[in-house]
């Protein structure tokens, strides 16, 4: 089966399931109650699991992207490039991209996949620009 991203409006219960080993600890009811069009959830599928998400925050033409993870045992395979990169092909309204350094994950190895997803560093985050089609 192919890796596809998609965006997630309503949750199954193995979504949900999936979501809880790519976000431990976090409160997945909380987050599908959130989900509306300024605040999306994509993820990417593979074999009817969920290997990764990232959630959108829409404000005019900017976007902002939060809680990117990769399932750990799926990472360094390009799941997590391609969960960016169809994430804004799928949102070619935004123009101004941004999304959080949390200090979460190892900086040096964050630094280098943000940069091979054409991501620029900013004292808070990472911020990518893009022409408008």
């Amino acid at each position: 089966m192919k890796l596809t991203i998609i965006r997630l409006q309503q949750l199954s219960a193995q979504d949900r399931v999936d979501l809880g080993k790519v976000w431990p600890g976090k409160d997945i009811a909380a987050l599908e109650n959130g989900l509306d069009e300024q605040h999306r959830l994509y993820v990417a599928r593979f074999n009817d699991r969920l290997l990764a998400a990232v959630r959108l925050e829409i404000s005019g033409v900017q976007g902002k992207l939060y809680d990117l993870q990769v399932r750990e045992v799926t990472r360094r395979r390009g799941v997590g490039q391609y969960l960016l990169e169809e994430t804004l092909a799928q949102n070619t309204s935004l123009v101004h991209w941004w999304i959080a350094q949390d200090g979460s994950e190892d900086p040096a190895a964050i630094a280098a996949f943000m940069q091979a997803c054409g991501f620029h560093t900013q004292i808070d985050g990472w911020v990518k620009k893009v022409m408008s089609v």
